[in-house]
């Protein structure tokens, strides 16, 4: 009985260690989206749900094409961010070692942020524009416009779900998909606080 009870202990005592290394490792980061989300006008949910998405917290992943640390920038988006600061510093860092700039989380959240600003500047007119923004994020925005093209009924906007419907690329319909529904789960979460 005694075993069974010091099994149970050490049992709960690695689950609650765990629990809370996960929290910890989930939102370590929280700061700096929130501060580099009100930049941009994003709201910082949207910003954590795409992170988690893409690596799950871990600044040191590289992408099978090229992408670069926890919002999984490619040096082609750091190099257009660098030249949209004027800084010629930052240009100069981004031509030579783009991998070093981007690894860096504060600059990477960064990075992510002014891109997704810039593509939901295509969106500010459409309902539910987050779609089309992680569309347009993961591949590209000129497919996400594509997607995005009014049906021929009256050229109304697309719904949310119609425009995920278009979305032709199974894992971006998948990456899509999953972020809103984190995304809106977040959102419901913070809702039903008291």
């Amino acid at each position: 009985m005694k075993r069974y009870l010091i099994a149970l202990l050490i049992l709960l005592t690695l689950a609650l260690g765990l629990y809370f290394f996960n929290q910890y490792w989930i939102h370590r980061y929280d700061t700096l989206i929130e501060r580099h989300a009100s930049v941009y006008r994003l709201d910082p949910d949207l910003v954590w749900s795409i992170i988690y998405e893409e690596t799950y917290f871990s600044p040191w992943k590289n992408g099978q094409d090229g992408e670069i640390g926890l919002m999984q920038i490619t040096p082609a988006v750091g190099r257009d961010w660098a030249a949209a600061t004027g800084m010629k510093e930052l240009e100069r860092q981004m031509s030579q070692d783009p991998a070093s700039l981007l690894r860096d989380p504060q600059r990477n959240i960064q990075i992510g942020s002014w891109y997704l600003e810039k593509i939901r500047e295509q969106y500010r007119d459409a309902p539910n524009p987050e779609a089309r923004m992680i569309a347009g994020y993961n591949a590209g925005p000129s497919r996400a416009a594509e997607w995005n093209q009014p049906s021929s009924e009256g050229g109304r906007p697309l719904s949310e779900a119609e425009f995920i419907n278009n979305i032709n690329i199974p894992s971006t319909k998948a990456y899509v998909s999953s972020i809103l529904e984190r995304y809106r789960g977040l959102k419901g979460a913070q809702v039903a606080r008291p």
